[in-house]
Protein backbone atom coordinates (compact mmCIF):
# COMPACT_ATOMS: atom_id res chain seq x y z
CA UNK A 1 0.00 0.00 0.00
CA UNK A 2 2.72 2.40 0.12
CA UNK A 3 2.88 5.37 -2.05
CA UNK A 4 -0.56 5.54 -2.79
CA UNK A 5 -3.61 7.05 -1.93
CA UNK A 6 -6.99 4.77 -1.64
CA UNK A 7 -10.29 6.27 -2.10
CA UNK A 8 -12.58 3.95 -1.10
CA UNK A 9 -16.54 3.26 -0.79
CA UNK A 10 -17.40 2.19 2.47
CA UNK A 11 -21.56 1.53 0.96
CA UNK A 12 -25.10 2.45 3.23
CA UNK A 13 -23.81 1.03 5.97
CA UNK A 14 -24.11 -2.59 6.24
CA UNK A 15 -20.53 -3.80 6.61
CA UNK A 16 -21.41 -7.23 5.08
CA UNK A 17 -21.76 -5.01 1.67
CA UNK A 18 -18.23 -3.78 1.91
CA UNK A 19 -15.94 -5.02 -1.38
CA UNK A 20 -13.42 -7.94 -0.69
CA UNK A 21 -11.03 -5.22 -1.50
CA UNK A 22 -12.00 -2.17 0.61
CA UNK A 23 -12.03 -5.06 3.31
CA UNK A 24 -8.68 -6.25 2.91
CA UNK A 25 -7.33 -2.11 2.47
CA UNK A 26 -9.25 -1.25 6.00
CA UNK A 27 -7.50 -4.27 7.64
CA UNK A 28 -3.57 -2.86 7.11
CA UNK A 29 -4.58 0.69 6.57
CA UNK A 30 -2.34 2.96 8.33
CA UNK A 31 -4.22 6.18 8.58
CA UNK A 32 -7.79 6.54 7.46
CA UNK A 33 -9.88 9.90 7.15
CA UNK A 34 -13.32 8.76 6.97
CA UNK A 35 -16.65 10.84 6.52
CA UNK A 36 -18.99 11.00 9.62
CA UNK A 37 -21.58 9.09 7.75
CA UNK A 38 -19.40 6.18 7.54
CA UNK A 39 -21.43 3.35 9.97
CA UNK A 40 -19.52 2.54 13.40
CA UNK A 41 -19.70 -0.86 11.88
CA UNK A 42 -17.78 -0.40 8.76
CA UNK A 43 -14.97 1.42 11.28
CA UNK A 44 -14.63 -1.40 13.19
CA UNK A 45 -13.37 -3.17 10.47
CA UNK A 46 -10.60 -0.62 10.54
CA UNK A 47 -6.86 -2.06 11.74
CA UNK A 48 -6.79 -0.99 15.18
CA UNK A 49 -3.42 0.04 14.95
CA UNK A 50 -4.79 2.89 11.83
CA UNK A 51 -4.66 6.44 13.07
CA UNK A 52 -8.18 7.42 12.31
CA UNK A 53 -9.38 11.30 11.22
CA UNK A 54 -12.84 12.00 10.81
CA UNK A 55 -13.34 14.48 8.42
CA UNK A 56 -16.95 14.25 7.98
CA UNK A 57 -19.68 17.19 7.65
CA UNK A 58 -23.02 16.72 9.62
CA UNK A 59 -25.85 19.21 9.65
CA UNK A 60 -23.85 21.59 8.11
CA UNK A 61 -21.25 21.74 10.55
CA UNK A 62 -17.78 20.80 8.67
CA UNK A 63 -14.78 19.87 11.16
CA UNK A 64 -12.69 20.64 8.24
CA UNK A 65 -12.68 22.59 4.77
CA UNK A 66 -12.34 20.76 1.66
CA UNK A 67 -8.86 22.52 1.11
CA UNK A 68 -7.66 21.06 4.44
CA UNK A 69 -8.79 17.62 3.79
CA UNK A 70 -6.89 17.72 0.69
CA UNK A 71 -4.19 19.29 2.22
CA UNK A 72 -3.92 16.55 4.50
CA UNK A 73 -4.56 13.72 1.74
CA UNK A 74 -1.48 15.05 -0.31
CA UNK A 75 0.58 15.09 3.06
CA UNK A 76 -0.09 11.88 4.74
CA UNK A 77 0.14 10.15 0.71
CA UNK A 78 3.85 11.68 1.14
CA UNK A 79 5.28 10.51 4.64
CA UNK A 80 2.80 7.71 5.15
CA UNK A 81 2.08 4.26 4.04
CA UNK A 82 -1.65 2.36 3.63
CA UNK A 83 -3.56 6.06 3.22
CA UNK A 84 -7.29 5.81 3.27
CA UNK A 85 -10.11 8.14 2.52
CA UNK A 86 -13.00 6.61 3.22
CA UNK A 87 -16.13 7.87 2.11
CA UNK A 88 -20.19 6.82 2.92
CA UNK A 89 -21.67 5.22 -0.15
CA UNK A 90 -19.48 5.28 -3.21
CA UNK A 91 -16.69 7.66 -3.51
CA UNK A 92 -17.58 9.00 -7.54
CA UNK A 93 -21.15 10.09 -6.04
CA UNK A 94 -21.65 13.16 -4.17
CA UNK A 95 -18.60 12.26 -2.18
CA UNK A 96 -16.23 15.06 -3.93
CA UNK A 97 -13.64 12.83 -5.14
CA UNK A 98 -12.97 14.71 -8.44
CA UNK A 99 -11.75 17.44 -6.14
CA UNK A 100 -9.64 15.39 -4.54
CA UNK A 101 -7.87 13.44 -7.27
CA UNK A 102 -7.18 16.81 -8.59
CA UNK A 103 -5.12 17.64 -5.13
CA UNK A 104 -3.16 14.25 -5.07
CA UNK A 105 -2.60 14.83 -8.94
CA UNK A 106 -1.25 18.09 -8.63
CA UNK A 107 0.82 16.54 -5.63
CA UNK A 108 2.11 14.14 -7.17
CA UNK A 109 0.51 11.30 -5.29
CA UNK A 110 -0.52 7.65 -6.66
CA UNK A 111 -4.19 6.99 -6.06
CA UNK A 112 -6.85 4.67 -6.58
CA UNK A 113 -10.77 4.05 -6.45
CA UNK A 114 -12.48 1.29 -4.50
CA UNK A 115 -16.13 1.60 -5.37
CA UNK A 116 -18.65 1.21 -2.89
CA UNK A 117 -22.40 0.15 -3.11
CA UNK A 118 -23.99 3.66 -3.28
CA UNK A 119 -26.77 5.12 -1.26
CA UNK A 120 -29.42 4.95 -4.14
CA UNK A 121 -28.64 1.68 -4.35
CA UNK A 122 -28.66 0.36 -0.56
CA UNK A 123 -32.09 2.29 -0.37
CA UNK A 124 -33.45 0.69 -3.19
CA UNK A 125 -32.40 -3.01 -1.91
CA UNK A 126 -34.20 -1.88 1.28
CA UNK A 127 -37.40 -1.07 -0.01
CA UNK A 128 -37.36 -3.99 -1.99
CA UNK A 129 -38.04 -2.17 -5.32
CA UNK A 130 -36.29 -1.69 -8.91
CA UNK A 131 -34.81 1.88 -9.87
CA UNK A 132 -35.53 0.62 -13.27
CA UNK A 133 -38.44 -1.52 -14.31
CA UNK A 134 -38.85 -1.83 -18.49
CA UNK A 135 -42.96 -1.13 -17.62
CA UNK A 136 -42.87 1.97 -15.91
CA UNK A 137 -39.15 3.12 -15.56
CA UNK A 138 -36.53 3.72 -18.28
CA UNK A 139 -34.35 6.03 -16.83
CA UNK A 140 -32.53 7.38 -13.67
CA UNK A 141 -31.98 10.92 -12.15
CA UNK A 142 -29.69 10.89 -9.34
CA UNK A 143 -29.67 14.20 -8.02
CA UNK A 144 -29.59 16.28 -4.69
CA UNK A 145 -32.36 18.58 -3.49
CA UNK A 146 -30.35 21.84 -3.95
CA UNK A 147 -32.18 24.91 -1.57
CA UNK A 148 -32.60 29.28 -1.96
CA UNK A 149 -32.48 30.33 -5.48
CA UNK A 150 -30.37 27.21 -6.69
CA UNK A 151 -33.15 24.84 -6.53
CA UNK A 152 -34.21 26.82 -9.68
CA UNK A 153 -31.43 25.11 -11.57
CA UNK A 154 -33.28 21.78 -11.98
CA UNK A 155 -33.77 20.92 -15.30
CA UNK A 156 -37.82 19.19 -14.83
CA UNK A 157 -38.04 19.14 -18.86
CA UNK A 158 -35.66 16.26 -18.67
CA UNK A 159 -37.40 14.18 -16.46
CA UNK A 160 -40.62 12.40 -18.09
CA UNK A 161 -43.34 9.54 -17.03
CA UNK A 162 -40.75 7.27 -17.02
CA UNK A 163 -37.95 8.58 -14.82
CA UNK A 164 -37.22 7.19 -11.33
CA UNK A 165 -35.53 10.57 -9.70
CA UNK A 166 -33.29 9.62 -6.85
CA UNK A 167 -32.77 12.70 -4.60
CA UNK A 168 -29.63 12.35 -2.15
CA UNK A 169 -30.35 14.83 1.14
CA UNK A 170 -33.57 15.69 0.97
CA UNK A 171 -32.97 17.07 4.44
CA UNK A 172 -35.70 18.08 6.96
CA UNK A 173 -38.38 20.25 5.18
CA UNK A 174 -40.40 17.59 3.02
CA UNK A 175 -42.98 19.88 2.28
CA UNK A 176 -40.70 22.35 0.76
CA UNK A 177 -39.63 19.09 -1.02
CA UNK A 178 -42.84 18.25 -2.07
CA UNK A 179 -43.68 22.12 -3.15
CA UNK A 180 -40.15 21.90 -5.72
CA UNK A 181 -41.32 18.34 -7.03
CA UNK A 182 -44.98 19.86 -7.53
CA UNK A 183 -43.71 23.06 -9.55
CA UNK A 184 -41.52 21.09 -11.51
CA UNK A 185 -44.49 19.35 -12.81
CA UNK A 186 -44.40 15.87 -11.68
CA UNK A 187 -48.20 14.24 -10.09
CA UNK A 188 -49.48 15.01 -6.99
CA UNK A 189 -50.42 11.10 -6.65
CA UNK A 190 -46.76 9.96 -8.48
CA UNK A 191 -45.36 7.27 -5.79
CA UNK A 192 -42.12 7.80 -3.76
CA UNK A 193 -40.49 6.55 -0.94
CA UNK A 194 -38.42 7.54 1.70
CA UNK A 195 -35.51 5.65 2.83
CA UNK A 196 -33.62 6.60 6.31
CA UNK A 197 -30.66 4.75 7.65
CA UNK A 198 -30.85 2.06 4.53
CA UNK A 199 -29.21 -1.36 5.56
CA UNK A 200 -28.38 -0.83 8.95
CA UNK A 201 -30.19 -1.92 12.09
CA UNK A 202 -32.04 1.29 12.24
CA UNK A 203 -33.38 1.35 8.91
CA UNK A 204 -36.66 2.63 8.28
CA UNK A 205 -38.61 2.40 4.99
CA UNK A 206 -41.85 5.35 4.70
CA UNK A 207 -44.16 5.10 1.81
CA UNK A 208 -45.80 8.26 0.41
CA UNK A 209 -46.32 10.22 -2.84
CA UNK A 210 -45.42 13.43 -4.02
CA UNK A 211 -48.55 15.32 -2.06
CA UNK A 212 -48.64 13.19 0.93
CA UNK A 213 -44.77 14.43 1.19
CA UNK A 214 -45.31 17.44 2.46
CA UNK A 215 -46.66 16.30 5.88
CA UNK A 216 -44.78 13.27 6.41
CA UNK A 217 -43.00 13.67 9.32
CA UNK A 218 -38.86 13.98 9.09
CA UNK A 219 -36.80 10.21 9.35
CA UNK A 220 -33.58 10.61 10.49
CA UNK A 221 -30.45 11.25 8.61
CA UNK A 222 -29.12 9.86 6.40
CA UNK A 223 -31.96 9.45 3.97
CA UNK A 224 -32.91 9.16 0.26
CA UNK A 225 -36.13 9.71 -1.47
CA UNK A 226 -37.07 7.73 -4.48
CA UNK A 227 -39.70 9.45 -6.49
CA UNK A 228 -41.46 7.68 -9.41
CA UNK A 229 -43.76 4.80 -11.05
CA UNK A 230 -41.32 2.17 -9.39
CA UNK A 231 -42.32 2.99 -6.01
CA UNK A 232 -45.92 2.24 -6.54
CA UNK A 233 -45.11 -1.72 -6.43
CA UNK A 234 -46.59 -3.86 -3.34
CA UNK A 235 -42.72 -4.35 -1.41
CA UNK A 236 -43.46 -6.05 1.50
CA UNK A 237 -46.75 -7.01 3.70
CA UNK A 238 -49.10 -4.23 4.37
CA UNK A 239 -46.98 -1.50 1.68
CA UNK A 240 -49.11 1.06 0.36
CA UNK A 241 -49.72 0.14 -3.00
CA UNK A 242 -50.62 3.17 -5.34
CA UNK A 243 -52.86 3.10 -8.21
CA UNK A 244 -52.74 6.51 -9.38
CA UNK A 245 -55.37 8.14 -7.46
CA UNK A 246 -54.97 11.00 -4.46
CA UNK A 247 -56.49 9.38 -2.08
CA UNK A 248 -54.60 9.21 1.35
CA UNK A 249 -54.02 5.53 2.61
CA UNK A 250 -52.58 4.85 6.24
CA UNK A 251 -48.47 5.60 5.91
CA UNK A 252 -46.53 2.64 6.41
CA UNK A 253 -43.43 2.57 7.89
CA UNK A 254 -41.02 -0.21 7.37
CA UNK A 255 -38.13 -1.20 9.97
CA UNK A 256 -35.59 -3.13 8.63
CA UNK A 257 -34.81 -6.55 11.00
CA UNK A 258 -31.02 -6.72 10.00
Amino acid sequence: MRGKVYLIGAGPGDPELLTLKAARLLAVANVVLHDALVSDAVLAMISPAAELINVGKRAGQKLLTQDEINALLVSHGRTRPGVVRLKGGDPSIFGRAGEEIDALRKGGIDYEIVPGISAALGATAAAGISLTDRRVASQILITTFSRGTDGSAMDWGCVTSTTTLVLYMPGADYAEVSERLLGGGLPADLPCVIVSQATRSQQQVRWSSVVRLASEERLPAPALLIVGRVASHEVAEGSAHFRGTNRRDSAVEQTSLI
